[in-house]
Protein backbone atom coordinates (compact mmCIF):
# COMPACT_ATOMS: atom_id res chain seq x y z
CA UNK A 1 0.00 0.00 0.00
CA UNK A 2 1.10 3.57 -0.66
CA UNK A 3 1.17 6.37 1.89
CA UNK A 4 2.16 10.03 1.65
CA UNK A 5 3.59 12.15 4.45
CA UNK A 6 3.16 15.91 4.08
CA UNK A 7 4.76 18.51 6.32
CA UNK A 8 8.08 20.31 6.87
CA UNK A 9 10.50 19.13 4.20
CA UNK A 10 7.78 18.63 1.58
CA UNK A 11 5.72 15.67 0.44
CA UNK A 12 7.15 12.15 0.77
CA UNK A 13 5.76 8.86 -0.54
CA UNK A 14 6.37 5.43 0.99
CA UNK A 15 5.12 1.88 0.37
CA UNK A 16 4.39 -0.72 3.03
CA UNK A 17 6.29 -4.00 3.15
CA UNK A 18 4.76 -7.48 2.92
CA UNK A 19 3.69 -7.21 6.59
CA UNK A 20 1.89 -3.92 6.08
CA UNK A 21 4.57 -1.98 7.96
CA UNK A 22 6.22 1.23 6.81
CA UNK A 23 8.73 3.81 7.96
CA UNK A 24 9.73 7.25 6.67
CA UNK A 25 12.26 9.80 7.90
CA UNK A 26 11.21 13.42 8.50
CA UNK A 27 13.48 16.45 8.94
CA UNK A 28 11.89 18.21 11.92
CA UNK A 29 11.00 17.28 15.49
CA UNK A 30 8.12 18.93 17.34
CA UNK A 31 6.30 19.47 14.02
CA UNK A 32 2.94 18.29 12.68
CA UNK A 33 2.72 15.96 9.68
CA UNK A 34 -0.28 14.72 7.70
CA UNK A 35 -0.19 11.03 6.79
CA UNK A 36 -2.52 9.85 4.02
CA UNK A 37 -3.17 6.24 3.02
CA UNK A 38 -3.96 5.90 -0.68
CA UNK A 39 -7.11 3.76 -0.63
CA UNK A 40 -6.72 2.94 -4.33
CA UNK A 41 -3.76 0.73 -3.39
CA UNK A 42 -5.82 -1.39 -0.97
CA UNK A 43 -7.07 -4.83 -2.08
CA UNK A 44 -10.55 -4.94 -3.61
CA UNK A 45 -13.29 -4.98 -0.99
CA UNK A 46 -10.99 -3.62 1.74
CA UNK A 47 -11.29 -0.11 3.16
CA UNK A 48 -9.94 1.98 6.01
CA UNK A 49 -12.52 1.84 8.81
CA UNK A 50 -13.07 4.17 11.74
CA UNK A 51 -16.69 4.98 12.69
CA UNK A 52 -15.59 8.05 14.65
CA UNK A 53 -13.65 9.62 11.77
CA UNK A 54 -15.05 10.96 8.49
CA UNK A 55 -11.64 10.67 6.82
CA UNK A 56 -10.07 7.57 8.36
CA UNK A 57 -7.36 7.35 5.71
CA UNK A 58 -5.91 10.75 6.77
CA UNK A 59 -4.19 11.22 10.12
CA UNK A 60 -2.45 14.27 11.57
CA UNK A 61 0.39 13.47 13.94
CA UNK A 62 3.06 15.40 15.80
CA UNK A 63 6.62 14.13 15.97
CA UNK A 64 7.82 14.58 19.54
CA UNK A 65 11.29 15.43 20.74
CA UNK A 66 12.02 11.69 20.88
CA UNK A 67 11.95 11.72 17.10
CA UNK A 68 9.54 8.78 16.68
CA UNK A 69 5.79 8.41 16.37
CA UNK A 70 3.59 5.47 15.35
CA UNK A 71 0.65 5.87 12.96
CA UNK A 72 -1.83 3.01 12.61
CA UNK A 73 -4.60 2.60 10.05
CA UNK A 74 -7.37 0.09 10.72
CA UNK A 75 -8.59 -1.73 7.65
CA UNK A 76 -11.37 -4.23 7.03
CA UNK A 77 -14.15 -5.14 4.68
CA UNK A 78 -16.12 -2.18 3.45
CA UNK A 79 -16.93 0.13 0.57
CA UNK A 80 -14.46 2.82 -0.42
CA UNK A 81 -15.47 6.25 -1.59
CA UNK A 82 -13.47 6.53 -4.79
CA UNK A 83 -12.89 9.99 -6.23
CA UNK A 84 -13.25 10.02 -10.00
CA UNK A 85 -10.40 11.19 -12.20
CA UNK A 86 -12.53 14.14 -13.38
CA UNK A 87 -13.14 15.32 -9.80
CA UNK A 88 -9.44 14.99 -9.02
CA UNK A 89 -8.63 16.98 -12.16
CA UNK A 90 -11.06 19.77 -11.23
CA UNK A 91 -9.67 19.88 -7.68
CA UNK A 92 -6.10 20.14 -9.00
CA UNK A 93 -7.02 22.85 -11.50
CA UNK A 94 -8.61 24.96 -8.77
CA UNK A 95 -5.61 24.43 -6.49
CA UNK A 96 -3.31 25.28 -9.41
CA UNK A 97 -5.29 28.46 -10.09
CA UNK A 98 -4.93 29.46 -6.44
CA UNK A 99 -1.19 28.71 -6.50
CA UNK A 100 -0.77 30.45 -9.85
CA UNK A 101 -2.46 33.66 -8.68
CA UNK A 102 -0.31 33.70 -5.55
CA UNK A 103 2.79 33.09 -7.69
CA UNK A 104 1.68 35.87 -10.04
CA UNK A 105 1.76 38.44 -7.23
CA UNK A 106 5.44 37.68 -6.64
CA UNK A 107 6.34 37.24 -10.32
CA UNK A 108 4.76 40.56 -11.35
CA UNK A 109 7.01 42.43 -8.91
CA UNK A 110 10.04 40.50 -10.16
CA UNK A 111 9.11 41.36 -13.75
CA UNK A 112 8.60 45.06 -12.94
CA UNK A 113 12.04 45.29 -11.34
CA UNK A 114 13.68 43.58 -14.31
CA UNK A 115 11.82 45.73 -16.83
CA UNK A 116 12.76 49.05 -15.22
CA UNK A 117 16.25 48.31 -13.88
CA UNK A 118 17.48 45.23 -15.75
CA UNK A 119 18.18 43.45 -12.45
CA UNK A 120 17.51 39.71 -12.25
CA UNK A 121 16.75 39.90 -8.55
CA UNK A 122 17.59 36.53 -6.98
CA UNK A 123 16.74 38.04 -3.58
CA UNK A 124 13.08 38.39 -4.55
CA UNK A 125 12.31 35.06 -2.87
CA UNK A 126 13.57 36.52 0.42
CA UNK A 127 11.20 39.47 -0.03
CA UNK A 128 8.41 36.88 -0.15
CA UNK A 129 9.75 35.26 3.03
CA UNK A 130 10.00 38.67 4.72
CA UNK A 131 6.26 39.28 4.18
CA UNK A 132 5.34 35.96 5.79
CA UNK A 133 7.69 36.48 8.76
CA UNK A 134 6.43 40.05 9.27
CA UNK A 135 2.86 38.73 9.32
CA UNK A 136 3.77 36.11 11.92
CA UNK A 137 5.52 38.68 14.11
CA UNK A 138 2.40 40.85 14.04
CA UNK A 139 -0.44 38.31 14.38
CA UNK A 140 1.25 35.10 15.59
CA UNK A 141 0.60 33.69 19.08
CA UNK A 142 4.06 34.63 20.41
CA UNK A 143 4.09 38.14 18.97
CA UNK A 144 2.15 41.41 19.10
CA UNK A 145 -1.05 39.37 18.60
CA UNK A 146 -2.73 42.02 16.47
CA UNK A 147 -6.04 41.12 14.79
CA UNK A 148 -5.47 39.70 11.30
CA UNK A 149 -7.39 42.51 9.58
CA UNK A 150 -4.83 44.96 10.99
CA UNK A 151 -1.69 42.82 11.16
CA UNK A 152 -1.69 41.58 7.56
CA UNK A 153 -2.04 45.04 5.93
CA UNK A 154 0.73 46.31 8.23
CA UNK A 155 2.91 43.37 7.13
CA UNK A 156 2.33 44.31 3.47
CA UNK A 157 3.27 47.93 4.24
CA UNK A 158 6.44 46.77 6.01
CA UNK A 159 7.28 44.64 2.96
CA UNK A 160 6.84 47.69 0.72
CA UNK A 161 9.17 49.69 3.00
CA UNK A 162 11.63 46.79 2.92
CA UNK A 163 11.71 46.99 -0.88
CA UNK A 164 12.29 50.75 -0.70
CA UNK A 165 15.03 50.23 1.92
CA UNK A 166 16.91 47.80 -0.32
CA UNK A 167 16.72 50.24 -3.22
CA UNK A 168 17.95 53.19 -1.16
CA UNK A 169 20.91 51.48 0.51
CA UNK A 170 21.97 49.12 -2.27
CA UNK A 171 20.41 49.23 -5.72
CA UNK A 172 20.27 53.00 -6.33
CA UNK A 173 23.97 53.55 -5.42
CA UNK A 174 24.91 50.67 -7.72
CA UNK A 175 22.78 52.10 -10.55
CA UNK A 176 24.45 55.48 -10.20
CA UNK A 177 27.85 53.82 -10.49
CA UNK A 178 26.57 52.14 -13.70
CA UNK A 179 27.39 48.66 -12.44
CA UNK A 180 26.84 46.02 -15.13
CA UNK A 181 23.90 43.62 -15.27
CA UNK A 182 26.01 40.55 -14.50
CA UNK A 183 27.55 42.21 -11.45
CA UNK A 184 24.09 43.26 -10.23
CA UNK A 185 22.88 39.67 -10.59
CA UNK A 186 25.82 38.40 -8.52
CA UNK A 187 25.09 41.03 -5.85
CA UNK A 188 21.46 39.87 -5.74
CA UNK A 189 22.58 36.26 -5.22
CA UNK A 190 24.81 37.35 -2.33
CA UNK A 191 21.98 39.42 -0.86
CA UNK A 192 19.66 36.43 -1.15
CA UNK A 193 22.03 34.20 0.83
CA UNK A 194 22.63 36.88 3.47
CA UNK A 195 18.92 37.53 4.01
CA UNK A 196 18.03 33.83 3.99
CA UNK A 197 20.44 32.91 6.76
CA UNK A 198 19.53 36.05 8.70
CA UNK A 199 15.94 34.83 8.71
CA UNK A 200 17.11 31.43 9.94
CA UNK A 201 19.07 33.13 12.73
CA UNK A 202 15.95 34.91 13.99
CA UNK A 203 13.19 32.29 13.50
CA UNK A 204 15.20 29.06 13.55
CA UNK A 205 14.95 26.10 11.22
CA UNK A 206 11.45 24.97 12.21
CA UNK A 207 8.07 25.75 10.72
CA UNK A 208 5.82 28.52 12.05
CA UNK A 209 2.07 28.58 11.47
CA UNK A 210 -0.18 31.57 10.92
CA UNK A 211 -3.58 31.60 12.69
CA UNK A 212 -6.20 29.45 10.96
CA UNK A 213 -3.73 27.48 8.82
CA UNK A 214 -5.32 24.15 9.84
CA UNK A 215 -8.87 25.21 9.06
CA UNK A 216 -11.14 22.42 7.78
CA UNK A 217 -12.24 22.36 4.14
CA UNK A 218 -15.75 22.84 2.78
CA UNK A 219 -17.24 20.66 0.02
CA UNK A 220 -18.27 22.89 -2.88
CA UNK A 221 -19.33 20.60 -5.73
CA UNK A 222 -18.51 16.99 -6.46
CA UNK A 223 -15.36 16.13 -4.54
CA UNK A 224 -13.92 19.65 -4.77
CA UNK A 225 -13.02 20.99 -1.33
CA UNK A 226 -11.67 24.39 -0.32
CA UNK A 227 -11.25 26.05 3.05
CA UNK A 228 -12.52 29.55 3.74
CA UNK A 229 -8.91 30.76 3.70
CA UNK A 230 -8.41 29.18 0.23
CA UNK A 231 -11.42 31.06 -1.11
CA UNK A 232 -10.38 34.32 0.55
CA UNK A 233 -6.86 33.93 -0.90
CA UNK A 234 -8.31 33.47 -4.38
CA UNK A 235 -10.48 36.56 -3.98
CA UNK A 236 -7.64 38.70 -2.59
CA UNK A 237 -5.27 37.66 -5.39
CA UNK A 238 -7.83 38.50 -8.09
CA UNK A 239 -8.74 41.88 -6.55
CA UNK A 240 -5.09 42.90 -6.10
CA UNK A 241 -4.12 41.85 -9.63
CA UNK A 242 -7.07 43.77 -11.12
CA UNK A 243 -6.15 46.83 -9.02
CA UNK A 244 -2.53 46.55 -10.17
CA UNK A 245 -3.62 46.29 -13.83
CA UNK A 246 -5.71 49.45 -13.46
CA UNK A 247 -2.78 51.24 -11.80
CA UNK A 248 -0.39 50.17 -14.56
CA UNK A 249 -2.69 51.23 -17.41
CA UNK A 250 -4.58 54.23 -16.01
CA UNK A 251 -2.28 56.04 -13.56
CA UNK A 252 0.46 58.46 -14.59
CA UNK A 253 3.11 56.51 -12.64
CA UNK A 254 1.94 53.23 -14.18
CA UNK A 255 2.23 54.65 -17.68
CA UNK A 256 5.69 56.00 -16.83
CA UNK A 257 6.68 52.53 -15.58
CA UNK A 258 5.65 50.99 -18.90
CA UNK A 259 7.54 53.69 -20.79
CA UNK A 260 10.74 53.01 -18.81
CA UNK A 261 10.35 49.27 -19.42
CA UNK A 262 10.13 49.92 -23.16
CA UNK A 263 13.03 52.40 -23.37
CA UNK A 264 14.53 54.00 -20.26
CA UNK A 265 16.72 56.48 -22.18
CA UNK A 266 13.82 57.73 -24.29
CA UNK A 267 11.60 57.96 -21.19
CA UNK A 268 14.24 60.09 -19.42
CA UNK A 269 14.58 62.31 -22.48
CA UNK A 270 10.79 62.78 -22.43
CA UNK A 271 10.96 64.28 -18.94
CA UNK A 272 10.16 61.22 -16.83
CA UNK A 273 11.99 61.07 -13.49
CA UNK A 274 13.37 57.55 -13.87
CA UNK A 275 14.78 57.34 -10.32
CA UNK A 276 11.45 58.33 -8.78
CA UNK A 277 9.55 55.77 -10.84
CA UNK A 278 12.06 53.04 -9.99
CA UNK A 279 11.60 53.80 -6.29
CA UNK A 280 7.84 53.34 -6.72
CA UNK A 281 8.48 50.06 -8.57
CA UNK A 282 10.53 48.73 -5.64
CA UNK A 283 7.75 49.72 -3.23
CA UNK A 284 5.10 47.98 -5.35
CA UNK A 285 7.30 44.91 -5.86
CA UNK A 286 7.95 44.68 -2.11
CA UNK A 287 4.24 44.98 -1.28
CA UNK A 288 3.23 42.33 -3.83
CA UNK A 289 5.99 39.99 -2.63
CA UNK A 290 4.93 40.47 1.00
CA UNK A 291 1.30 39.68 0.19
CA UNK A 292 2.40 36.63 -1.80
CA UNK A 293 4.42 35.48 1.22
CA UNK A 294 1.36 35.64 3.48
CA UNK A 295 -0.79 33.71 1.00
CA UNK A 296 1.99 31.16 0.38
CA UNK A 297 2.31 30.59 4.14
CA UNK A 298 -1.31 29.41 4.11
CA UNK A 299 -0.89 27.44 0.88
CA UNK A 300 2.16 25.40 2.08
CA UNK A 301 1.06 25.62 4.98
CA UNK A 302 3.67 27.15 7.29
CA UNK A 303 6.54 29.65 7.36
CA UNK A 304 10.15 28.59 6.95
CA UNK A 305 13.33 30.60 6.63
CA UNK A 306 13.88 29.36 3.04
CA UNK A 307 10.27 29.28 1.81
CA UNK A 308 10.85 32.04 -0.75
CA UNK A 309 13.87 30.27 -2.19
CA UNK A 310 11.71 27.17 -2.76
CA UNK A 311 9.57 28.99 -5.33
CA UNK A 312 12.22 31.35 -6.73
CA UNK A 313 12.81 29.25 -9.85
CA UNK A 314 9.04 29.05 -10.41
CA UNK A 315 8.86 32.85 -10.28
CA UNK A 316 11.63 33.15 -12.84
CA UNK A 317 9.94 30.46 -14.95
CA UNK A 318 6.70 32.47 -14.91
CA UNK A 319 8.50 35.70 -15.88
CA UNK A 320 10.48 34.09 -18.71
CA UNK A 321 7.51 32.05 -19.93
CA UNK A 322 5.26 35.11 -20.12
CA UNK A 323 7.92 37.40 -21.58
CA UNK A 324 10.78 39.24 -19.86
CA UNK A 325 9.84 42.65 -18.47
CA UNK A 326 6.08 42.38 -19.14
CA UNK A 327 3.81 42.38 -16.08
CA UNK A 328 0.91 40.78 -17.96
CA UNK A 329 3.28 38.14 -19.29
CA UNK A 330 4.30 37.33 -15.71
CA UNK A 331 0.61 36.89 -14.83
CA UNK A 332 -0.04 34.55 -17.75
CA UNK A 333 3.17 32.62 -17.10
CA UNK A 334 2.38 32.25 -13.38
CA UNK A 335 -1.09 30.88 -14.08
CA UNK A 336 0.31 28.33 -16.53
CA UNK A 337 3.05 27.31 -14.09
CA UNK A 338 0.65 27.05 -11.14
CA UNK A 339 -1.88 24.88 -12.96
CA UNK A 340 0.83 22.70 -14.50
CA UNK A 341 2.49 22.11 -11.14
CA UNK A 342 -0.73 20.90 -9.52
CA UNK A 343 -2.25 18.97 -12.43
CA UNK A 344 1.00 17.16 -13.27
CA UNK A 345 0.96 15.48 -9.83
CA UNK A 346 -1.91 13.30 -11.11
CA UNK A 347 0.60 11.47 -13.33
CA UNK A 348 4.04 12.03 -11.83
CA UNK A 349 5.38 11.80 -8.25
CA UNK A 350 4.67 14.87 -6.14
CA UNK A 351 8.41 15.41 -5.63
CA UNK A 352 8.78 16.06 -9.38
CA UNK A 353 5.79 18.34 -9.90
CA UNK A 354 7.90 21.53 -9.92
CA UNK A 355 10.07 20.01 -12.65
CA UNK A 356 7.03 19.78 -14.96
CA UNK A 357 6.76 23.59 -15.04
CA UNK A 358 10.43 23.97 -15.90
CA UNK A 359 10.08 21.35 -18.62
CA UNK A 360 7.18 23.16 -20.30
CA UNK A 361 9.20 26.39 -20.02
CA UNK A 362 12.02 24.83 -22.04
CA UNK A 363 9.59 23.48 -24.65
CA UNK A 364 7.82 26.81 -25.17
CA UNK A 365 11.05 28.79 -25.36
CA UNK A 366 12.31 26.43 -28.07
CA UNK A 367 9.44 27.60 -30.28
CA UNK A 368 8.95 31.14 -28.93
CA UNK A 369 12.20 32.43 -27.36
CA UNK A 370 10.69 35.81 -26.41
CA UNK A 371 7.99 34.20 -24.28
CA UNK A 372 4.23 34.16 -24.72
CA UNK A 373 3.65 37.95 -24.57
CA UNK A 374 7.22 39.09 -25.20
CA UNK A 375 8.27 40.92 -28.34
CA UNK A 376 11.00 39.63 -30.62
CA UNK A 377 13.89 42.08 -30.90
CA UNK A 378 14.73 43.13 -34.46
CA UNK A 379 18.00 44.53 -35.71
CA UNK A 380 18.14 46.93 -38.61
Amino acid sequence: MTLTVDGPGGLQEVETDENGQWRVGVPERGETYVVTLDEDTLPEGIAVVDPEDDTPNVKEVEVGQGGRVSVNFFIGEGERNVTSFFDQLVQRIIQGLSFGLMLALAAIGLSLVFGTTGISNFAHGEMVTFGAIAAFMLVGPASLALPWWLGYPVAVVLSALFGLFLDVILWRPLRRRRVGVVQLMIVSIGLSLALRYTFQLFIGGGTLQLPGSSESKISLFGSVQLSVIDMVSLAISIVVIVAFALWLTRSRTGKATRAISDNASLAAASGIDVDAVVRVVWVVAGALAGLAGILYAYYRPGIKWDMGAQILLLMFAAVVLGGLGTAYGALVGALIVGILVEVSSLWIPADLKYASALFILIVILLFRPQGILGRRERIG
